[in-house]
């Protein structure tokens, strides 16, 4: 035997033991880490399905970050963010959101007209409020108003691909948050589209999970009309240019084209009155 050959020996006993010492997978280990795995996709895809207030499937890519709270003086801006031109820092998100037992009569606004004054940070935005069409939603963004629900609340959503709508309504800036009751589908267009300057529901699948968010086409948008299709109760009559503003700078990244705007914007209060004839 060679010189070269003894060497070779040695290493391959040298090596022997420490391959010994590596602990094997055993087969109660191996599942156990087969079930982690799966568990984990579990976990994630229910996730994404628990998620409520988005606009139906079909639009794209629906995702809503979280806005951050910050500061008393304001919120922290997420990474990527700018005010836009004529824009306020938003204020901190609410510490708690108000919630309530029992949904608003819808007599209270049946057969009205009203007109609600929305101050932002970004400026003045109007609705006209449709109580002959829509008297449950109007009654209940009325009572909302009332009790100061959006005072303050992101707007947490803009979407920018086929469907043009910026969401706004609820106090967590989550894009799950509800007043705690929910009602059925009012005044929903039969083919599916929302002309520019539309005041809609948000909703999940459920029909009857219309609470305080809604959202505003500022582009004329279309939107499936499975489950019986998005409660229209009003339109804007001042301040899309606000809505439009927004808009323009879309989300934030991965999906431009659907989630936290770039551009922040704060709901600071909401006063109704009854428009007379």
């Amino acid at each position: 035997m060679t010189k070269q050959q003894e060497r070779a020996r040695a290493r391959r006993r040298q090596q022997g033991p420490q391959r010994a010492t590596e602990a094997p997978v055993s087969e109660s280990t191996r599942d156990k880490q087969l079930f982690g795995g799966i568990l984990a996709v579990i976990l994630v895809v229910a996730a994404f399905v628990a998620v409520p207030h988005f606009l139906p499937k079909g639009d794209p890519t629906p995702q809503s970050a979280p806005t951050q709270a910050g500061s008393a003086t304001g919120a922290a801006l997420q990474e990527g963010q700018q005010l836009a031109a004529g824009c306020e820092q938003p204020p901190p998100l609410q510490t708690t959101p108000k919630t309530f037992a029992k949904v608003p009569d819808k007599k209270a606004a049946a057969g009205k007209t009203f007109v609600a004054s929305v101050h932002t940070t970004c400026g003045d935005i109007t609705f006209e409020l449709n109580g002959a069409k829509a008297p449950q939603t109007v009654a209940s963004f009325n009572f909302l108003a009332k009790e100061g629900y959006w005072a303050p609340s992101p707007c947490h959503r803009v979407t920018s691909a086929g469907i043009f709508v910026l969401q706004c309504g609820d106090p967590t800036g989550s894009g799950s948050g509800d007043p705690g009751y929910g009602y059925g589908v009012e005044n929903a267009p039969k083919d599916g589209v929302y002309p520019a300057g539309t005041l809609a529901m948000a909703r999940t699948q459920d029909p009857n999970s219309n609470g305080g968010q809604f959202f505003i086409a500022y582009e004329e948008t279309k939107l499936p009309t499975d489950g019986g299709g998005y409660t229209i109760f009003g339109k804007v009559t001042k301040g899309l240019d606000v809505v439009k503003k927004i808009a323009a700078k879309k989300a934030l990244p991965p999906n431009t084209n659907d989630g936290t705007p770039v551009s922040p914007i704060s709901i600071l209060s909401v006063e109704v009155t009854e428009k007379k004839a």
